[in-house]
């Protein structure tokens, strides 16, 4: 099912110029699944050239064609979801219906964007004088370098590779070395759908080498970037020595408000099986649980009950409901954060170990943590994995604080039957987006995106486009 992944250049497929490769790993297994190509410095100077190349047949072509070619690609990648599906689930551990349900998500980008380019309006402006006029257009911004995570190898590089087409961009995708096959298969969509050879390109290797030549090279205009705050920041900075347009969705630690007139069960049961979603692996898990202390008890036996529920194993097996994390690194963060809260008098309430059976694999319970501390680890960085912590409030203001206490700011949550409550929580809460007795907040027609240290730009929506656009005012002076 799995083969070994080259570098997308130019609109073909090809080693890297030197042949080196690097695994990829089945995080279930730890096995070695494949390879991908190291890209060079002359590979990176190719995609660059095919880029720069594509950009200029892409911008000029006309905009209904653009639109009805993108939409191929939504209709390609539907066509092919189960065997999207099966690839991303192997690579990533996460169960094969989330990896279903990810392709479809990917390709609703790819219809939502093909709409979005036949919209892109511009402005005119009242002139002070007869002999005047003035108006402001959109332009495409350039070529695009974009980097992307692996715990949506599909969706991430979905939403960049999508609005970039639409906007009339050309793109250079670096997908993450740990999932480069779901990336890989959406390339290969936008080449089959009939999308110019150099519009898309793919590269892999080493991160931050490819990061740096690519960002570095003024054929770049744009940078697009999905990834935590320390890789964000270094991006930024890259970015900044020429001045580039940069976006980027980085790292959050999701606050969840549960007041006291809100069903305790009711709470427990949507938030649970979203917190596990992925193992935990989601940019807005909620991940930081602030229960008022008349429904604590209820709400956190009723979570952890459902933790304890989950099944876990490989991803492709049946029933599976949380597989493996993605790496052996974030499974140490996750197992250390645990031992600290303990440490610092939390309760374990559920997980937090090994589940039985399993002696390879990057595995771990799905793990409840009750009356948490806010200086442990697991309520100041932010947890990447199936890990819960819960703790008490009893006022408003308190909890806001609390809440607002972190430098990140890219999802909340609040759980109130009070419209009062509801909308003062939501417009005090610094974060990008917030869900009010509701968590599954991404969706193609909304725009994505942090505040603070978890990013800036939007994607999705009909705001995502903008980032990939230039305004350009333009005043003309009538003759005679």
């Amino acid at each position: 099912m799995y083969q070994d992944l080259n570098l997308f250049i130019g609109g073909h497929w090809r080693t890297a110029s030197d042949k080196a490769t690097k695994p990829v790993n089945d995080p279930a297994t730890e096995d070695v699944i494949g390879t991908i190509a190291v890209a060079t410095a002359d590979d990176l100077d190719s995609a660059l050239i095919a880029a720069q190349d594509g950009f200029e047949i892409w911008r000029k072509t006309g905009t209904w064609e653009r639109a009805a070619t993108i939409r191929r690609v939504a209709d390609l990648m539907r066509e092919r979801q189960t065997e999207i599906g099966e690839l991303m689930s192997l690579e990533t551990g996460k169960p094969l219906a989330e990896a279903l349900g990810e392709t479809n998500a990917a390709a609703d980008q790819f219809e939502w964007h093909a709409e979005e380019a036949k919209r892109i309006y511009g402005q005119i402006i009242q002139p002070r004088t007869d002999e005047g006029r003035m108006a402001v257009v959109y332009q495409p911004v350039g070529v695009v370098a974009a980097f992307s995570a692996w715990n949506f190898p599909a969706l991430l590089p979905s939403r960049k590779v999508a609005a970039a087409l639409a906007a009339g961009c050309s793109i250079i995708v670096k997908p993450a070395g740990e999932t480069p096959a779901s990336c890989a298969a959406i390339v290969q969509a936008c080449a089959d759908a009939g999308i110019p050879p150099g519009v898309v390109n793919m590269v892999t290797g080493q991160s931050s080498t490819i990061a740096d030549h690519l960002i570095r090279s003024p054929i770049v205009r744009k940078v697009s970037v999905t990834g935590s705050v320390p890789v964000g920041k270094k991006i930024l900075a890259l970015a900044a020595e020429g001045v580039k347009r940069v976006s980027m969705e980085l790292g959050g630690h999701g606050p969840v408000l549960i007041f006291d007139d809100f069903d305790p069960i009711n709470a427990a049961n949507v938030c649970a099986p979203t917190k596990f979603r992925n193992c935990g692996q989601v940019c807005i898990s909620p991940t930081r649980f602030y229960v008022h202390e008349k429904c604590y008890d209820a709400f956190s036996t009723r979570f952890a009950e459902i933790a304890a529920s989950l099944k876990v194993g490989r991803g492709l097996d049946d029933g599976v409901q949380v597989g493996p994390m993605a790496n052996r690194r974030g499974l140490e963060t996750i197992q250390e954060m645990i031992k600290d809260a303990v440490d610092r008098g939390a309760e374990l309430l559920a997980g937090g170990n090994p589940p039985v059976g399993f002696n390879k694999g990057y595995f771990i319970e799905p793990t409840v943590l009750g009356r948490v501390p806010d200086d442990a680890l697991v309520m100041t960085k932010e947890p990447f994995g199936p890990i819960a912590p819960i703790t008490t409030f009893t006022d408003y203001d308190e909890v806001i604080s609390r809440a607002n206490s972190l430098p990140f700011g890219l999802a909340g949550y609040v759980f109130s039957n009070d419209l009062s409550v509801a909308t003062r929580a939501y417009e005090d809460l610094e974060v990008g987006m917030v869900g009010v007795n509701e968590m599954l907040l991404a969706t193609a027609e909304a725009p994505f995106g942090g505040v603070k240290e978890s990013g800036m730009g939007r994607e999705g929506g009909s705001l995502g486009i903008h980032d990939y656009l230039n305004p350009k005012y333009v005043k003309l002076k009538l003759a005679g």
